[in-house]
């Protein structure tokens, strides 16, 4: 499984971002740079991302460098899952 290319579909779809994620590398800046991206968003992103790749994400696990680019958070799911 290609985490990187998951992430980047699991942020379009969630984001509705119509494709502009497929624009995404792994410094892309998230967190205040991608205005869909709130706290809100941040709860659908981990719900999916629970889902996606059958893992848990405890609330100590979450704080903003998760999200501050796309390579944090491909990071923190290659973490969880080991």
């Amino acid at each position: 499984m290609d985490i990187r290319k998951e992430v980047l579909a699991i942020l379009d779809e969630v984001l509705s971002l119509r494709g502009r994620s497929n624009g995404f590398d792994l410094d892309t800046a998230l967190l205040g740079a991608v205005p869909e991206l709130d706290s809100m968003a941040v709860i659908g992103l981990i719900n999916v991302i629970e889902e996606r790749f059958d893992i848990v994400v405890d609330d100590d696990d979450i704080d903003g460098s998760v999200f501050m680019t796309v390579g944090s958070l491909v990071d923190f799911v290659s973490r969880k899952l080991g």
